[in-house]
């Protein structure tokens, strides 16, 4: 029954349209064989760039991730340092070591 329906399908309209087997009946002729090269070696560089391109992709959404860490490390630390660097803050943290704050501004000696 397979033999005597009628295929339809893309393959077996190229296998009408162009005669390979009448081609091909000697083996592969060799003035194909540049092309047939030429395509196997863009596919070849082809896959390759697909690769180095998502390897590439996920290397990106790593270090995207570091970064926004990095960013959230760094405002934290920054705001903590802004905190500490106060003039009470500073004052608190050496007043057990004796030191006060100056009640009157520093005056500058002048040399004649």
């Amino acid at each position: 029954m397979s033999d005597i329906k009628k295929r339809r399908g893309i393959f077996s309209y190229i296998e009408q349209k162009i005669p390979l087997t009448q081609i091909f009946a000697d083996g592969l002729p060799a003035r194909y064989l540049p092309i047939i090269l030429y395509g196997f070696l863009l596919g070849l560089i082809y896959v390759g760039n697909t690769h180095y391109y998502e390897r590439k992709a996920r290397q990106l959404v790593i270090l995207e991730k570091q970064i926004e860490m990095l960013r959230v490390e760094f405002i934290s630390l920054k705001s903590a340092y802004m905190l500490t660097r106060k003039q009470s803050a500073v004052a608190h943290r050496v007043a057990p070591m004796g030191i006060i704050e100056a009640k009157e501004p520093p005056y500058v000696i002048k040399l004649k």
